[in-house]
């Protein structure tokens, strides 16, 4: 093939993890196919999370995509079916060796949606040094976590979008994942409860923590003092490596209720083809080259990625130039919850957090607020 000015463009979100990672790997492709010039742009981390894909396959070649589009995708088609275009070896490979259901949260009627090259659940962090010199010790329970959010030195990501992350989490845990059943989001019983819990430990958590997301909370734990743990933001790897940031961060599984720890809402961030594309061969060639397992636990891992491949998240290597979060944080991935990602839930997850986020910030009725969130459940099934 004739690979003379071949340009793609591509879109992914704004921070190291997302964008060095996969510009690093551009400039290498490049550099090992002659003609081919791949250029990423970038957004915030809100916009990855809100704006329709339909729009971005209409102006980019790639996208970086949040899994809960995969229902959209299989319905509108703007995105390629990554089984009809690329290597099959490959995809065996990455369904085999996905980071808990990564691969599978981008797999929707039948097809790949995209590649799962990026995995990530909410896990707890901390400020090691910190504890120590507080003479202060990593919470093991949910009861734990509230006495220690009583010190005032606890973060939360608080924003709407991670605030209903926190209550998928804590129904999960309780023994009830969400959105099972056209009638109501979750059972009155757990979803009380839930509420309740994360209402008790919000209470403790200063406002400022309410406009944060994860990103936001790790670079408040590593640019200042005062705050030495996290109980459960997505995990980023970048703060636990050798001069990222002012201070490290040890990444840890997350604390248990009633012995069960922690069950988080599945992250992480896929490839994807636009049908728009005019070069579906090369960029089916790149995003083969940014799957492989070579280039996931080496070139995208160096640049600040955190890989999906599973062998990566294993390697000998990779850990021990990040105070081996992938080893520690691993098990947390593999039982996290799969969020829905039925055609209209994005109208749901749009909606749903921010009357959490006042629950859990200043109290109120527990079972009004639930009953708030099953109306907008039920208007989400309606979605055309």
């Amino acid at each position: 093939m004739d690979n003379q000015n071949i340009q793609l463009k591509g879109i992914t979100w704004n921070h190291s993890r997302g964008f060095t990672s996969i510009v690093a790997l551009a400039q290498r492709f490049e550099e090992l196919n002659p003609g081919v010039q791949i250029t990423w742009e970038k957004r915030s981390l809100q916009a990855f999370a809100d704006e329709p894909i339909d729009q971005l396959a209409q102006r980019y070649d790639f996208l970086i995509i949040d899994h809960p589009w995969a229902g959209f995708a299989a319905r509108t088609k703007v995105i390629m079916p990554l089984d009809t275009i690329l290597d099959k070896a490959l995809m065996q490979d990455l369904a085999e060796n996905s980071v808990g259901k990564s691969h599978e949260s981008y797999s929707f009627n039948d097809h790949q949606w995209a590649l799962a090259i990026d995995a990530a659940t909410p896990v707890a962090a901390s400020r090691p040094d910190l504890l120590e010199k507080e003479n202060l010790s990593l919470p093991t329970t949910f009861q734990d976590l509230i006495d220690l959010s009583k010190t005032g030195k606890v973060a939360i990501p608080g924003i709407p979008q991670d605030t209903l992350m926190s209550f998928y989490m804590v129904c999960s845990t309780l023994g009830e994942d969400v959105c099972t059943t056209p009638d109501f989001v979750v059972s009155e019983k757990t979803g009380i409860a839930a509420l309740e819990m994360l209402r008790e430990l919000g209470k403790n958590i200063r406002k400022e923590s309410y406009e944060w997301n994860p990103i936001k909370v790790y670079e408040a734990m590593t640019l200042g003092d005062d705050y030495l743990y996290t109980p459960f933001a997505y995990g980023y790897t970048n703060y636990s490596r050798e001069g990222y940031a002012r201070r490290m961060l040890k990444f840890h599984d997350m604390v248990a209720i009633d012995g069960q720890k922690l069950i988080s809402t599945l992250g992480g961030t896929g490839l994807a083809i636009s049908s728009q594309c005019k070069h579906m061969d090369i960029a089916a060639k790149y995003a083969e080259y940014v799957g492989a397992l070579d280039t996931q636990k080496g070139l995208f891992f160096d640049n600040g990625g955190q890989p999906g491949h599973r062998k990566a998240w294993t390697d000998h290597r990779v850990n021990s130039q990040c105070l081996d979060f992938f080893a520690d944080t691993l098990p947390a991935l593999d039982r996290s919850f799969l969020r829905p990602r039925y055609h209209g839930h994005m109208y749901f997850q749009d909606r749903a957090g921010a009357p959490i986020r006042e629950y859990m910030m200043n109290g109120g009725d527990a079972k009004a607020l639930l009953g708030e969130l099953n109306e907008l459940y039920k208007k989400s099934l309606l979605e055309k």
